[in-house]
């Protein structure tokens, strides 16, 4: 199974448009090897055909940056990417969406909330549901994603639910928060039994999701913030990493100590801020995540397992 980080950042990207603070002003001035698009991974069991795990509104900039991606030569339209699988329903995650409407099939695995949202606003619409199926999916159901002619992709799916909270933009409306808000998905290679968790969004580490996530071979997690207030004390936003349903890196109820007894072979950060000083090369917060056995990752960087 081969892995594609397209992009390893959080809402925004690295640097946001708007934002002059320490990580952006040093990725737009002088150091382009900080800038990162906003968070999605590219899963492939035989290298040619490849499911999307969310639609980052980068897409379009990911796919010119990614030769895995790329129509084949020999076609006048084609893409290898052949389905995309939503984990939640937050701009960053299917926004991108609509960069794939020009009429190379491919489906959309999403729980049915989500569903919900697509079917809900018109401009989902540019997406010909001939075209672009949408296939509701069921937490703890696992299900096996088709190439777009039918023919079964080798992959197993297993979607399940996380702590986190709905889109925000969806937080004034009546309606409870639900499961099917955020989720975790646990993607394994048929063949071997190879497999990955990806958890974009994470508000805590629950007795229940340590058990299912213990001595995993790789996991993509939650990386948004390297403190809970952090946003507040760099005069960023009003909100903390609880409010905006995200575990913190650091602390006592952070990811790094949640994780410390896992026994989890290889940790990757995903969805981070550009507020987080752990994006800076050498700095004393990498220096303790790379000491606790996280990577953080570039975009591009391809995995196999």
């Amino acid at each position: 199974m081969r892995v594609v980080v397209l992009g390893a950042a959080a809402g925004g990207g690295v640097p946001q448009w708007n934002c002059n603070c320490e990580i952006c002003r040093a990725a737009r001035d002088g150091r382009p090897e900080l800038r990162a698009t906003q968070a999605s991974i590219a899963v492939s069991a035989d290298g040619e055909h490849w499911f999307l795990v969310n639609a980052s509104p980068d897409l379009r900039q990911q796919v010119i940056a990614t030769p895995q991606l790329h129509p084949k030569t020999d076609q006048l339209r084609h893409s290898p990417i052949t389905g995309v699988i939503l984990t939640n329903g937050e701009v960053d995650a299917v926004a991108g969406l609509l960069s794939l409407r020009e009429g190379s099939p491919f489906t959309i695995y999403a729980h049915q909330r989500v569903l919900s949202i697509l079917k809900s606003n018109s401009i989902f619409n540019v997406l010909d549901e001939k075209r672009a199926r949408r296939e509701p999916i069921e937490f703890d159901v696992a299900f096996e994603p088709k190439f777009s002619d039918g023919s079964l992709s080798g992959l197993e799916v297993l979607p399940f639910a996380v702590p986190g909270k709905r889109a925000w933009y969806l937080e004034g409306e009546s309606g409870s928060e639900d499961p099917g808000d955020t989720l975790g998905l646990r993607i394994s290679d048929k063949r071997n039994g190879e497999h990955l968790y990806f958890l974009a969004a994470c508000a805590a580490l629950t007795p229940e999701l340590k058990q299912r996530l213990q001595g995993a071979p790789l996991i993509f997690f939650d990386g948004t913030l390297w403190r809970d207030d952090e946003l507040i004390s760099a005069g960023l936003g009003i909100k903390t990493g609880q409010r905006m349903g995200h575990m913190a890196m650091s602390g006592e109820d952070g990811a790094i100590a949640a994780f410390a007894d896992l026994g989890i072979a290889r940790k990757i950060f995903l969805h981070i801020n550009n507020s987080n000083p752990v994006l800076l090369p050498g700095s004393a917060e990498r220096q303790a995540a790379e000491r606790a056995g996280w990577q953080i990752p570039s975009d591009g960087a391809e995995i196999t397992i």
